[in-house]
C-alpha cells in the first residue's frame, strides 16, 4: 500500500488489515517501559490513533484532539501509538497537558510491521486511525492518504456514537 508523504509516495511494509480482521498480535510499550500486547488491550471497544511522530504539529493535534474527547466515551479505550521513545512519550505528555489519552510507543516496531503501518524509506508509522470491537476485531479503519494531513475526527467519533 502506498500514501503520500508531502504529495510524494512512499511505500508501507504491506497492506494494513481490513475491516473484519482481527487485530494482529504486537506489542507496545507504556511511558515506565512495561510491555502491553494485543490482548492486553481488549475488552472493551478500542479507538487506535496512530501518528509518526508526537513532536509535529499534525501529530500533536491528533493526539490532544482525541485526548478532549475521551472523557465523553467511558466506555471506549483510546490510545495513540506512535513509534517516539516512552520516555520522549512521557514528556511530551507532560508538556502538552495529555493525561486521558494512553500513548503507547512502538520503538521496536512491532505495531508497524504486524499492523504493516510502518513506512521503511520514512522511518515512521503512517497516520491511520482503527476501531476493533472488544474481542479485537477491526470494525473501522482510516489509512489517511497523505501523511501530514489530519485524519477525519468527525467520522471516526460518528461511528463510535453508533455503536
Amino acid at each position: 500500500m502506498e500514501v503520500l508523504r508531502g504529495g510524494e509516495k512512499v511505500e508501507l511494509v504491506g497492506n494494513p488489515p481490513m475491516i473484519g480482521e482481527q487485530l494482529p498480535k504486537f506489542k507496545v510499550f507504556t511511558g515506565d517501559g512495561e510491555k502491553v500486547k494485543t490482548r492486553d488491550l481488549l475488552g472493551k471497544p478500542l479507538l487506535i490513533s496512530v501518528v509518526p511522530d508526537l513532536n509535529t504539529p499534525v501529530c500533536s493535534m491528533q493526539t490532544k484532539k482525541f485526548n478532549q474527547e475521551t472523557d465523553q466515551y467511558s466506555d471506549i479505550r483510546f490510545v495513540t501509538i506512535s513509534n517516539n521513545m516512552p520516555k520522549d512519550q512521557v514528556a511530551w505528555c507532560a508538556n502538552e497537558g495529555v493525561k486521558n489519552m494512553e500513548v503507547l510507543s512502538d520503538h521496536e516496531l512491532s505495531f508497524g510491521y504486524e499492523m504493516n503501518l510502518y513506512i521503511p524509506n520514512a522511518g515512521y508509522l503512517a497516520r491511520s486511525i482503527f476501531i476493533v470491537d472488544a474481542d479485537g476485531k477491526i470494525i473501522y479503519r482510516e489509512i489517511v492518504p497523505e501523511i501530514h494531513d489530519e485524519p477525519d475526527y468527525q467520522a471516526a467519533l460518528y461511528f463510535i456514537n453508533k455503536m
